[in-house]
């Protein structure tokens, strides 16, 4: 029987650095060892976090859009992820 551990990675828009603001994203990841923030981007790149993470063998299986307001506008993904307990 396969035995999964199970983390997400929450990569939201910060809303707080100037003229830009809807441009920047925190990176939070929450796992079974609690949680870590990976950092702010200036821009949405979640490739590097979700690099970071698949580097520790973890497959994400679900990702969940939240979009706000018209015309819609990305405001946060979290993606779902889980890797095998050896």
């Amino acid at each position: 029987m396969t035995h999964w551990e199970y983390a997400r990675l929450e990569y939201k828009s910060t809303g707080t650095f100037g003229a830009d603001k809807l441009k920047d994203w925190d990176a939070i990841f929450h796992y079974p060892g609690g949680a870590q923030r990976w950092g702010t981007d200036e821009r949405f790149d979640d490739l590097r976090h979700l690099n970071r993470a698949g580097a520790d063998g973890w497959q994400v299986y679900d990702r969940s859009p939240r979009l706000v307001g018209q015309p819609q506008r990305l405001n946060a993904v979290t993606y779902s992820m889980r890797r095998i307990v050896s």
